[in-house]
């Protein structure tokens, strides 16, 4: 089942192409966002487990010609077991340690402040909130508005308003019974008053409305106050994950 919604957060946040290569699926995206922009070693190989140093080296080349660091998603479905510890041992750092987290559709409260936009596609006004919210460059909102294009999931973008002024805002994408909550973000000027909390209730609501049953979301450890949210919200986690990351600066120069 926990693997189930590490697949669905690969559909629901797509890359700009990909790579399968013997079981591990690789990701490009112009390096906005790890989990665009990383290896996901999902499925068992093919080849000898002797072989793991090759494979990684042929990783390291396919990022760096791409100019992008080497990012491995490490969950506990990744095949072989051992990556991380050889990962490690090759240099590889440990960051960004993250919880997945999810919670019934079930005893729901009722938001309390009801101006709310829901957009079934991507619009410009959105976009630019999110942007502004997150201080993302002009670079970085292209590369999310091609992310974000429409697909055959069902997808809510939403946005909360205070009289009349967005105070949050974020993404919700239903894939057979799960709604993943994505860039959930309040505006820095309106933080602590509840506004993310009256958000994701709003979605919530929406994904039920959808035939959702339960909702699962990613959050990084080290956001606290994130973390107090979704407790708060009776989220529970089933999972953890982290990224390994070695920068392309510090890996040799290799013919591909």
């Amino acid at each position: 089942m926990h693997k189930q919604i590490e697949e669905r957060s690969l559909n629901a946040w797509p890359a700009l192409q990909t790579f399968l290569y013997d079981g591990w699926l690789l990701r490009f995206a112009d390096g906005y966002t790890k989990r665009s922009n990383s290896i996901q070693p999902l499925y068992a190989p093919e080849m000898q487990s002797g072989s793991i140093s090759g494979k990684v080296r042929r990783c390291e080349s396919l990022y760096t010609s791409a100019g992008l660091d080497t990012i491995f998603k490490i969950t506990p479905f990744i095949t072989p077991g051992d990556l991380d510890p050889f990962l490690e041992e090759r240099g590889y750092e440990r960051v960004d340690p993250t919880s997945v987290k999810t919670a019934p559709l079930t005893g729901l409260r009722e938001p309390s402040l009801p101006e709310i936009r829901i957009e079934e596609t991507l619009s410009t006004d959105w976009l630019r909130t999110m942007a502004a919210f997150q201080h993302l460059s002009e670079t970085n909102q292209g590369i999310t508005a091609r992310l974000l294009q429409p697909s055959c999931l069902k997808k809510g973008f939403f946005t909360l308003y205070k009289e009349g002024k967005p105070v949050a805002c974020g993404l919700g994408v239903i894939e057979q019974g799960d709604i993943g909550l994505y860039d959930i973000v309040t505006n820095p000027n309106e933080r602590n008053k509840g506004y993310g909390e009256q958000l994701i209730l709003h979605m919530l609501q929406w994904a039920r409305r959808e035939g959702a049953a339960r909702c699962y979301l990613l959050v990084v450890q080290q956001n606290l106050p994130a973390v107090r949210l979704y407790e708060k919200l009776n989220f529970q986690e089933i999972y953890t994950y982290w990224y390994r990351v070695k920068k392309r600066t510090d890996l040799p120069q290799v013919s591909d």
